[in-house]
């Protein structure tokens, strides 16, 4: 039987919770860690916090642009890169979009039979193929990333130029050229 002050703790745990939002749950993270003995928990944070506005902001591009033209955020990726780094070999496509070269496979045979992207024998080697943007993927471009560049400055805009300046040289800093630990890619 839950005695009286174990039922009430237990509603306003529940109600805690329920008050929980994506948001705040890092703040509980790092009280839960905390009274688990963890400490220092800034690098948690900061990496909690990078995490869910990437997220956030993904989804956001994905549901509000290309999912209402019948695109996924991970064929955009594919596409931009196609269309910005030129003709493509598909293991190149799949590093500069941070994909695994099985999802580019996949991805750009629905993008080809789309009519948005092409394949074409590598001049070098007759077993490999470049990935091109086609000339209706070229037009579908121009106009989703319009869309998609409003968004980002709406996003952004909430960031003074200096502000954006220091997050781009931090986000930067963060990833760039890490050599004193074994960082896991998609490859």
């Amino acid at each position: 039987m839950i005695d009286e002050p174990m039922r009430e703790h237990a509603m306003e745990a529940s109600t805690e919770r329920d008050e929980l939002t994506f948001w705040s749950f890092i703040e509980t993270a790092k009280q839960g860690l905390g009274e688990r003995g963890f400490e220092e928990l800034e690098a948690t944070e900061i990496l909690l916090a990078l995490n869910r506005a990437s997220n956030v902001v993904t989804y956001d591009l994905e549901s509000a642009i290309h999912r209402a033209r019948g695109r996924s955020w991970a064929a955009f990726r594919l596409m931009f890169v196609v269309w910005l780094a030129g003709p493509v070999e598909p293991k190149k496509a799949a590093e500069l979009a941070g994909m695994t070269r099985s999802a580019v496979s996949n991805l750009s045979k629905s993008l080809v039979s789309d009519g948005l992207m092409a394949r074409t024998p590598a001049d070098e080697d007759g077993r490999s193929v470049l990935l091109h943007i086609s000339h209706s993927g070229d037009q579908e471009l121009l106009e989703i990333f319009q869309e998609q560049r409003e968004r980002e400055r709406t996003w952004v805009g909430a960031l003074t130029p200096a502000e954006q300046a220091v997050l781009l040289m931090l986000l930067t800093k963060l990833i760039a050229d890490r050599t004193d630990f074994d960082v896991k890619e998609r490859r």
